[in-house]
């Protein structure tokens, strides 16, 4: 068995996605914030690295304005600040553009990372795919993340709808998806976490038909 060297990534756990204009859906963000807090004190406990990410734009804009009030932490999460061993501040979805997270977490030696936080539908998915062709192994957890309802010119897609589809997704490629229990587990005891592939995936998705 590999054992894997993982650092979980709070991503943009941000007052924005509770009292700003972008409130969290699906799961309840009560409950995705409570998971979120779980993984960071297991990670806290196991001596796992943490990463907390924020989202920050210049002062004027309309979210994520930098120093004001959506753009903090959610408490539950900024009480870490001061345990993080690694704190980021991104303007684009993936936590890997523009930022020095890549060349970090080479250094520490850390080839898997898994993702907690907001918003399934944007940054988790970015930062899932970006990954990818850096060679780390992902894992979302869909306990810890959230999506919001949508409706443009292309259509409608509740936010429910969009979370769960997304962690089929992601799970066929990009990430193994689990929750927050089974991944304490696998914490714990050094394991990876099992994930589809495309191929398998789809053909499972003929055979439910």
């Amino acid at each position: 068995m590999t054992t894997r060297r993982r650092a979980l990534i709070v991503i943009d756990a941000q007052q924005e996605y509770f009292d700003g204009v972008l409130p969290i859906q699906y799961p309840a963000r009560d409950e995705s914030i409570a998971r979120i807090q779980t993984a960071i004190d297991t990670a806290k406990q196991t001596g796992t690295s943490i990463v907390l990410v924020q989202h920050e734009l210049p002062a004027e804009a309309p979210v994520f304005a930098s120093g004001a009030v959506t753009w903090q932490n959610h408490p539950e999460v900024a009480a870490h600040e001061n345990v993080a061993a690694k704190r980021i501040s991104k303007q684009f979805s993936s936590i890997f553009a523009d930022t020095d997270l890549e060349a970090w977490l080479r250094e520490e030696g850390i080839d898997t990372i898994t993702l907690v936080g907001y918003m399934t539908n944007n940054c988790v998915i970015a930062s899932a795919a970006a990954a990818e062709p850096l060679g780390f192994a992902v894992e979302v957890l869909s306990d810890a993340t959230g999506a919001i309802d949508l409706t443009n010119d292309a259509g409608t897609a509740p936010a429910r709808q969009i979370h769960e589809t997304l962690m089929t997704l992601l799970h066929s490629n990009w990430a193994a998806v689990t929750d927050t229990e089974t991944w304490t587990t696998a914490l714990r005891t050094g394991a990876p976490l099992p994930k589809s592939d495309l191929i398998t995936s789809a053909a499972q998705g003929r055979s439910a038909r």
